[in-house]
């Protein structure tokens, strides 16, 4: 399909800018989608402010930046044409990270740190933009009855469902989620929609933990701000209060702050497993307490990406086991992507999920 598009092309630290560019040809594997929503995730963020390298050669632009997206097949590569994969007008969602299924971390199922991962929006061009190029391997079709909206969550919750399984939650069990944001928000959901007999969210913002408690939690803490309703000075007592002094079964972290993490070892009873999902910084460093978390039996897993789950995502959207489309709080224009980004990191208006929306 040749022909120009518009595009919020990002050269380095705050300087991105719409222009017209060329349509991304499709090579014999490649698929070619006209894009509909795109949702601004932590990273994008990251990448925008420069503390965090792209997946390019270089870790610098120019590249188009967003990589949770829908849209519509507008022209198939000859690859998927053939084995009957895709069509013209197709609705998809693009899975941005497309592994090479040929070396041996693949061949294991561990797609998620396969060497030879192409990502639109990471380390080729992604979302923000009319069009995008994606492997036919990265590609799902979506439901009939999932939105353009919701289908742009497959991403992040297929990594919400990843953590989840790492974290294995039986019925019953008390979960302490660390981070109201939207991953928390759908973590919520999640842990209760598998057994989780009572979920505590904490934070440190008292709007996302009143949207935590619409998400579902049965409590939520404020652990930082005073002045809050929710506030508590030793979350270790208030936890322990709730499980009548055996503490929690199960904590996740989707936050990059330490402290949050350091709190859920803290906070979690004897053969407990914790998993640390948000991204820390290159140098930081977790302090555990080895005498009585080795004695407690406890078990800490990590948590990247999502590997051989987003079929799971794909059905938990569409039979309503998580409800994604009421955390987005607000929606930009293509042209206001720069705006949408800064105003979701200096928390403007209470954001809690931020769309790109191209009609």
């Amino acid at each position: 399909m040749k022909g120009k598009m518009k595009a919020q092309v990002f050269y380095e630290k705050e300087k991105m800018q719409l222009e017209e560019i060329d349509i991304p040809e499709v090579t014999d594997i490649d698929v070619l989608v006209k894009v509909k929503n795109v949702g601004i995730c932590g990273s994008d963020i990251s990448y925008y402010y420069g503390l965090s390298p792209l997946g390019t050669p270089s870790g610098k632009g120019p590249l188009v930046l967003g990589h949770e997206f829908t849209g519509d097949v507008v022209e198939v590569g000859s690859v998927p044409e053939k084995l009957g994969l895709f069509k013209k007008g197709d609705r998809v969602v693009v899975n941005p990270v497309q592994h090479c299924n040929a070396c041996y971390k693949c061949a294991e199922g561990k797609t998620n740190v396969c060497s030879n991962l192409n990502v639109p929006g990471v380390s080729t061009n992604g979302g923000f933009a009319e069009y995008c190029v994606s492997r036919y391997t990265g590609l799902f079709k979506l439901p009939d009855d999932v939105s353009y909206a919701s289908g742009a969550f497959t991403e992040p919750l297929a990594c919400v469902a990843y953590g989840m399984k790492k974290l294995a939650i039986e019925p019953g069990h008390f979960v302490v989620i660390f981070g109201p944001g939207p991953m928390g928000q759908m973590m919520v959901q999640m842990a209760k929609s598998i057994g989780a007999g009572k979920v505590a969210l904490v934070g440190t913002r008292d709007y996302r933990l009143e949207i935590g408690k619409k998400s579902g939690a049965d409590y939520v803490f404020n652990t930082v701000d005073k002045k809050s309703k929710y506030y508590t000075k030793d979350l270790k007592k208030s936890i322990s209060d709730l499980t009548d002094g055996q503490l929690a079964e199960r904590a996740i972290a989707p936050t990059s702050s330490n402290a949050a993490f350091e709190q859920a070892i803290e906070v979690t009873g004897e053969g407990a497993i914790l998993v640390h999902f948000g991204l820390p910084n290159e140098d930081d460093v977790i302090k555990i307490p080895a005498l009585s978390f080795h004695t407690m039996d406890k078990e800490i897993r990590s948590s990247w990406l999502a590997p051989l789950v987003w079929p799971a995502a794909i059905r938990s959207i569409r039979d309503g086991l998580v409800n994604v489309e009421s955390l987005i709080t607000h929606t930009y224009p293509l042209e206001e992507t720069g705006k949408a980004i800064v105003n979701l990191k200096n928390r403007v208006d209470n954001p809690m999920k931020v769309q790109i929306v191209m009609d």
